[in-house]
């Protein structure tokens, strides 16, 4: 689905971009070799699920010298992308975001994704660099009144939590969020995506939704009554 919100990028839709941990490591391995799977199953009694060194030694390194110039997780691994000269940079979103100056966070907790089992992981420089783009994110949600859209699309967990505590935040710090719109997209809808992004949120002047399907049905239909109304 890269393309379907890459065309949402380039008609102005899409202001910014948050991902949980595992958003990057799929990303970069689309922008390296052009696909990314791996047979969990087959491979996990035999120690090799999520061992593919290239992709935790990248994101790694990435992570790294963008710490040092005080990137935030997204614009670092987009960053390195484009520098490195991938492949498929076109199809990451990603890197999309850092050439089109568009906030792109990335959420992590530690132990979720396969980078953090490699050797040239480093928890003090996951956890600045995740932190730096939650302050970012706070930003970004303190700019959803008067008609801003935030969509959770499948995660479950850790971007409904997030995204509650940017907009407590961004209340705290004066900015009266309200009047916006939610959305949740998901096969099946969980508990945290519903009370902290359609329910809790909205409770004032705006209003939630939840929307039950498959990402690859659900998005591309969204994207195309989007962007038909905006030709229209």
């Amino acid at each position: 689905l890269q393309p379907v919100l890459k065309s949402l990028i380039d008609a102005g839709i899409i202001s910014a971009i948050a991902m949980n941990g595992a958003g990057p490591v799929h990303d970069y391995e689309i922008s390296l070799i052009g696909e990314t799977s791996e047979d969990v199953g087959a491979v996990l009694h035999e120690g090799h699920f999520g061992m593919a060194e290239e992709t935790g030694r990248d994101i790694n390194f990435a992570l790294k010298r963008g710490v040092e110039r005080g990137l935030g997780y997204g614009e670092a691994v987009g960053r390195f992308i484009i520098d490195n000269n991938n492949p498929h940079r076109d199809l990451s979103l990603l890197a999309t975001c850092v050439e089109r100056k568009i906030p792109v966070t990335v959420h992590v907790a530690l132990g979720t994704d396969i980078i953090h089992q490699h050797p040239a992981a480093d928890g003090a420089v996951i956890g600045a660099a995740s932190f730096t783009d939650f302050r970012l994110l706070t930003a970004v949600v303190s700019e959803l009144v008067d008609g801003g859209v935030f969509l959770n699309v499948g995660s479950a967990v850790i971007l409904p939590e997030v995204f509650l505590k940017a907009l407590s935040i961004a209340q705290n710090l004066g900015h009266r969020v309200d009047r916006f719109t939610t959305a949740n997209f998901d096969m099946q809808q969980h508990y945290r995506p519903l009370q902290n992004v359609v329910k809790r949120p909205t409770s004032g002047a705006s209003r939630g939704y939840t929307i039950t399907g498959h990402h690859e049905i659900m998005l591309p239909l969204l994207a195309a009554g989007i962007l038909d109304r905006v030709k229209g």
